[in-house]
């Protein structure tokens, strides 16, 4: 029986034209696109002349519409899924259907691209030969735990934060790591208004409360000494 294939195509992170030629010529020849909001990749798809079918594909309905897709990729169909700006899976859905594809013997193939941690750790002057990436802070549960074990790491930490916890995160980050600890702040990356702050955690919140948090963030924490 033929089997399709799964594409993770990364998408930019800002700039539209930070996609490459394979990825272009991917989403043009699948037979579908998932995508975590339609709305927003559909933008990306008018601006490169795509025409491929998409479907919505988020964390809201992944548990539900797996099944689907996986009964369409082995009938044969060549699937891409993209989020709304990088690589898929990455603090974004996309890990429970690779999953099930790697379980169901169906072909996986991630393109190189976009994903936001990476400049931001590279301008980041921190040590990057070795680091850890955290994505996203628990909410609640777990939150004050996770945090008292990061303040014994050792390596390079980087996590993603939102612009309404910003200053929550920091604060925390000087009460757990200390207001002496070094960070980079990365934002709106190869966006218009890029900006990365870098200094002690303390300096660095000083900075934020004056200046209203906008836009998406990355945060680069040095490790324990």
């Amino acid at each position: 029986m033929l089997t399709g294939k799964l594409f993770i195509v990364p998408t930019p992170i800002g700039n539209l034209e930070d996609i490459t030629f394979r990825a272009i010529k991917v989403l043009k020849e699948v037979n579908l696109i998932l995508a975590e909001d339609t709305r927003t990749s559909k933008k990306l798809l008018q601006h490169y002349n795509i025409n491929t079918p998409m479907q919505s594909h988020h964390m809201h309905n992944e548990h539900k519409t797996i099944d689907g897709i996986l009964h369409k990729l082995k009938s044969g169909d060549q699937i891409a899924l993209i989020s709304d700006a990088g690589t898929p899976a990455i603090s974004d859905p996309g890990f429970l259907l690779s999953r099930a594809c790697v379980e169901q013997g169906i072909e996986i193939e991630c393109l190189p691209g976009a994903t936001a941690f990476v400049p931001a750790l590279v301008i980041s002057g921190l040590p990057n030969d070795r680091f850890v990436f955290e994505g996203f802070l628990p909410l609640k549960k777990g939150r004050q735990t996770r945090l008292e074990t990061l303040a014994e790491e050792s390596r390079t930490m980087v996590f993603y934060e939102s612009p309404h916890k910003l200053l929550k995160t920091i604060s925390q980050f000087v009460t757990y790591f200390g207001p002496q600890r070094l960070i980079s702040v990365s934002r709106e990356l190869t966006k218009m208004y890029e900006e990365t702050v870098r200094g002690t955690t303390s300096e660095v919140l000083a900075y934020f409360e004056s200046i209203p948090p906008k836009g998406e963030f990355v945060i680069v924490v040095a490790g324990k000494k």
